[in-house]
């Protein structure tokens, strides 16, 4: 276990501790905006009261917080699976048990049976949320000789195997059959692009970090590194160098919309 994986893995933890922090910022100030409307609803019917337009706009950004988390949460188990022995995905660890065994199994009461906890339950909230939206999607298997993210669409979320299904509108010229092609992901192979109508919680990652965007004119994703130093807002575009996009022996630089940006997993393989 080399140190930078370690550094990795504590910049990540980081960052989920400050979404965590913002969160509990945000529900404090949408705990207070309810007392205010319980002890004075009418206050919302005078013209000059912006009381449900702010509510509005904090559960916007509890919301983006919340799957944001989700992508971070996801990035740092990406981290962990790259340092530890592979284990059985969540939902492939059954087996086969007898007749006496299933009649146990069906005895339990309801405060045998373990819950998730509740940052467990809202990623699992969030994911659910995520169907219908694009997403970036890691569609090879960890033994793979190299990770290969597209651009898909999410058709279902399974809350009890933990697992996406989606949709790669878009399949490449060299697909072995033609058409849209469907695959079953689990959580931790799926990164939520930032919101391009609300920035609240966006990442604004610094000039030389290396980040997975997709590349100009296809549905791929590939590893590149930040080159504008000076962008300003996080809504701005991003000038990247893609890896292996050499040029003429130099890497041109290509602009990518902050929407197509998102953290590169620790041990990514390209």
């Amino acid at each position: 276990m080399s140190s930078p994986d370690i550094t990795g893995i504590l910049e990540t933890s980081k960052d989920l501790d400050r979404l965590r922090r913002e969160q509990d910022e945000i529900l404090q100030e949408i705990n207070k905006l309810h007392k205010k409307l319980q002890s004075a609803p009418e206050m919302v019917e005078k013209p000059t009261d912006s009381s449900l337009s702010k509510l509005r706009a904090l559960y916007y950004q509890a919301r983006d917080l919340s799957e944001n988390e989700v992508s971070v949460s996801n990035q740092l188990l990406a981290q962990l699976d790259a340092l530890l022995p592979s284990v059985p995905a969540p939902g492939q660890q059954r087996r086969r048990i007898d007749g006496s065994e299933q009649k146990k199994k069906r005895m339990k009461t309801d405060s045998d049976i373990s819950r998730p906890s509740p940052s467990i339950r809202n990623q699992l909230e969030v994911a659910a949320s995520l169907k219908g939206e694009q997403v970036a999607a890691r569609v090879t298997p960890d033994d793979a000789d190299k990770d290969e993210w597209f651009v898909v669409k999410v058709i279902h979320f399974d809350r009890d195997a933990r697992e996406f299904e989606v949709l790669d509108e878009e399949p490449g010229d060299d697909e072995e059959s033609s058409g849209q092609r469907k695959y079953k992901l689990p959580m931790s192979h799926i990164i939520p692009f930032p919101k391009r109508n609300d920035t609240n919680g966006v990442p604004d990652f610094p000039n030389g970090r290396q980040v997975l965007a997709v590349y100009p004119g296809t549905t791929a994703l590939y590893k590149a590194t930040v080159v504008n130093p000076h962008r300003k807002r996080k809504t701005d575009d991003y000038v990247l160098e893609f890896d292996d996009d050499e040029e003429d022996g130099s890497l041109p630089q290509r602009v990518v919309p902050f929407h197509k940006v998102v953290a590169l997993p620790e041990g990514h393989r390209q």
